[in-house]
């Protein structure tokens, strides 16, 4: 019967069966994605916020520095850093509920993260700290292994100098 139906009905109505179909499956089949999303704005929202600070201070560092800034590199380099985010953000949404699940930690994507997000926090703070002229940086590792034993944000940051002889 369905297919005498098809046959009879008009080439217009026929058309607007199959978007209706395709419209409906491609709900049908995102909607958890969306909904998904939804809960991660707060994450994409403070990508946005490091991104643009650390434009901002990256931009004054490089100036202090006397590099000449183009625009269309920042821009690009910041793009960049936001489709990352968007990467990271996607994996930690994804090990959520495949790990938190089975070994019942629910904190696992929070600390993915939090690393995450760490790395960009001691970008900003080491071009805030040349920007100002000031010749230390942040060094994150060190900062959460010193406050475990005593927290004292000082013992953290260390001159430029030693870092250098470290790599070497």
């Amino acid at each position: 019967m369905r297919i005498i139906n098809y046959i009879c009905t008009s080439k217009e109505e026929r058309i607007m069966e199959e978007k209706t179909l395709i419209c409906s499956t491609t709900a049908a089949v995102l909607s958890p994605f969306v909904d998904g999303w939804e809960k991660l704005t707060g994450w994409l929202i403070v990508a946005i916020v490091l991104i643009l600070a650390d434009l901002n201070f990256g931009i004054k560092a490089a100036r202090y520095r006397g590099e000449v800034i183009r625009r269309s590199k920042a821009v690009r380099r910041s793009i960049g850093k936001l489709v990352d985010y968007i990467c990271w953000i996607a994996i930690a949404w994804v090990i959520g509920p495949t790990f938190s699940t089975p070994l019942n930690i629910p904190l696992l994507p929070l600390l993915m993260m939090l690393v995450v997000y760490g790395i960009e926090i001691q970008s900003i703070i080491d071009n805030y700290l040349e920007y100002k002229g000031i010749k230390k940086r942040l060094n994150l590792a060190k900062l959460f292994t010193i406050w475990a034993k005593k927290p004292e944000l000082t013992d953290a940051i260390e001159d430029k100098n030693e870092e250098t002889k470290q790599k070497d």
